[in-house]
C-alpha cells in the first residue's frame, strides 16, 4: 500500500472532458493556498513523473496510437498512476501538502469504461490496484456540454490535437454522461461545477467546495 500511516495532507482531483478548463483552476486554487504558505502540488495525468511524461508520450503522442486497443490504453494510464501515486502523491500526503490532480482514477472509469466500454468491474480493479489506498478527499468535475469541448479543442493554438482530442462528439457526450453518473453515485466526494461559467465564477465557487468538504 502507497501510504502506511494516516496522512495529513489532503488529495484533490480534478476532473472533466478536454478543454474543460481544469488546468485554469488548478493553476488558480494552488496560487490561493501558496499566498497562505500552504505547500501545494500540482501534478497531471497521464505524466508527473519521468516514467508517466514518457507513457504519456506514447499514449497520446505515437503515431501509431490510433491502433491502440482499449486494453493497452487502460494500463498504460494505470501504469503512469502507479509511478504517479508511489513516486510523488504520496510522499506529499504523507509531509501534509496539498496536491492538486489534473484527473486521476475516475478518469479511467470514464474514458477507458464508459468511453471505451471496457467492462466495469476489471476497469475498477486495476484502478484500485494502481492507486493502492490513495483516494481523493475531493474531486471537481468541471462540467461542460460536449459541444463546447470540441469548439474550445478547435480555438487551441497549441499542436495537433492528440488521440483524445481527436475523438467525436458522441465519444465526448458519454463521458460527459460518465461522470455526472459518478457525481451522482458519490456525492460526499464529488462536486461538480458549470464549467461554462465565467473563469472568475468557477474558481470561487471551486474555493468554497474546497473550504466547504476539508475544514
Amino acid at each position: 500500500m502507497p501510504l502506511k500511516q494516516k496522512p495529513t495532507g489532503r488529495l484533490i482531483s480534478f476532473e472533466g472532458s478536454e478543454g474543460s478548463g481544469k488546468s485554469t483552476q488548478i493553476a488558480r486554487l494552488a496560487a490561493h493556498f501558496q499566498s497562505l504558505k500552504r505547500e501545494v502540488v500540482t501534478t497531471r495525468e497521464p505524466g508527473g513523473t519521468e516514467i508517466g511524461e514518457q507513457i504519456r508520450n506514447i499514449i497520446v503522442h505515437n503515431s501509431r496510437g490510433d491502433e491502440m486497443c482499449a486494453e493497452t490504453e487502460l494500463l498504460l494510464f494505470t501504469a503512469a498512476r502507479a509511478q504517479l501515486v508511489r513516486e510523488v502523491i504520496a510522499p506529499a500526503l504523507l509531509r501534509g501538502a496539498l496536491v492538486l490532480s489534473d484527473r486521476f482514477l475516475d478518469s479511467s472509469t470514464v474514458y477507458q469504461g464508459i468511453g471505451r466500454n471496457l467492462a466495469a468491474d476489471p476497469v475498477n480493479q486495476i484502478n484500485r490496484f494502481a492507486v493502492g489506498n490513495v483516494m481523493p478527499h475531493l474531486t471537481i468535475v468541471l462540467d461542460v456540454p460536449e459541444a463546447v469541448s470540441l469548439a474550445r479543442l478547435k480555438q487551441r493554438a497549441s499542436d495537433l490535437p492528440d488521440r483524445m482530442e481527436r475523438e467525436n462528439i458522441d465519444f465526448y457526450r458519454k463521458v460527459r454522461e460518465g461522470y455526472l453518473v459518478l457525481a451522482r453515485g458519490m456525492p460526499e466526494r464529488f462536486v461538480v461545477v458549470d464549467g461554462t461559467r465565467e473563469p472568475e465564477w468557477i474558481e470561487k465557487r471551486i474555493r468554497t467546495a474546497v473550504e466547504e468538504r476539508l475544514a
